[in-house]
């Protein structure tokens, strides 16, 4: 549920690897990333062919799950934003790739005429904000040394797609490279490479309504019976929402000791009862205040993700124009 995006990678790319792999092994030659080529004889398409599928399907496999465990940004900060830190980072690993692979011809003087193909580098670029946005929370230890977080299993995956081939390094550091560019706030490259609004507004009506899921129902207490599998997902699940929550609470104390305290007094009843007609907008409480001034930037971003008008608005005036706690707020009710 709202992370369109991250679905159509889960499937379409996974798919396409399947039948190279399987059906249509005599049409990998055309997306292999071959350096070789694109140097020399200048086909500059291998960029896109052979930076997009995999043809190994463990590769496949564990860039999946890691997209899979990543789509909490695009929850997080809207399709549009978390596709422009994609393309950014996939046209910056681009540009790092060739120059590992000179740096490392002419330190090591080792040849490099092929990388391993895939959707790697801006994979390996998730890892930038995973790492420095994602807190971390402890689940359990092993023989009371070793701690196991919530970002060990990411980790593991990581470690065994950075395992997995030879020169995989390269595209595992161009794509931490190019994700530490891409979240520098010195740099301002977010600003650079972005998807434009209007491609986002053409892709929402085109390809979303394809990839798009339905808003899961509460969730049902599982039983005795349930497959350890389902029950291991509904405590990740449930324990993503303790995290968003904490996040929350977190910016909430920073703003009480700054003074900007956040009146959730008036950001509850209204999320709460977003499904009733009869609800004013304006509670007629003696004594409350003004209503903030509302960015309208900030209300289109939040649009963006698929919440209403109203519920964009009302959480923006509770939280003090802070977008963050907004939206977080939001994903959570």
């Amino acid at each position: 549920d709202k992370a369109p995006l991250s679905k159509s990678l889960l499937l379409v790319p996974s798919a396409i690897s399947i039948l190279l792999t399987l059906l249509f092994q005599h049409y990998q030659k055309f997306f292999a990333y071959n350096l070789q080529a694109v140097k020399e004889d200048f086909q500059i398409w291998r960029l896109v062919c052979g930076r997009t599928i995999c043809l190994d399907l463990k590769d496949t496999f564990c860039s999946t799950l890691l997209i899979y465990n990543f789509r909490i940004f695009e929850r997080r900060y809207g399709s549009r934003k978390f596709s422009s830190f994609l393309l950014g980072a996939w046209m910056l690993s681009a540009l790092f790739d060739l120059l590992l692979v000179e740096i490392t011809q002419y330190i090591f003087g080792i040849t490099i005429n092929s990388l391993p193909s895939g959707f790697l580098g801006p994979v390996f670029a998730l890892f930038v904000p995973f790492y420095s946005s994602i807190p971390r929370v402890q689940v359990t230890q092993v023989l009371g040394y070793f701690s196991i977080t919530n970002k060990s299993l990411v980790y593991i995956l990581g470690l065994q797609l950075l395992t997995s081939g030879s020169y995989i390094w390269i595209l595992a550091l161009s794509g931490l490279i190019s994700g530490i560019c891409y979240n520098s706030s010195m740099l301002k490259v977010h600003r650079i490479l972005c998807v434009p609004r209007w491609v986002a507004k053409i892709f929402s009506w085109t390809l979303e309504p394809v990839f798009s899921s339905a808003e899961p129902t509460n969730e049902v207490r599982v039983g005795m019976g349930a497959t350890v599998d389902i029950q291991r997902q509904q405590r990740m699940e449930l324990l993503d929402r303790q995290i968003m929550m904490s996040q929350v609470a977190q910016m909430r104390r920073q703003r009480q000791q700054q003074g900007g305290m956040i009146n959730w007094n008036r950001l509850f009843p209204p999320l709460r009862h977003r499904h009733n007609a009869n609800y004013q907008d304006h509670p007629s409480e003696q004594g409350m205040p003004p209503p903030t001034e509302v960015s309208e930037e900030q209300v289109a971003r939040l649009m963006e993700m698929g919440f209403s008008r109203g519920d964009a608005l009302e959480a923006l005036r509770a939280s003090n124009n802070d977008l963050n706690v907004a939206t977080n707020f939001l994903l959570q009710h």
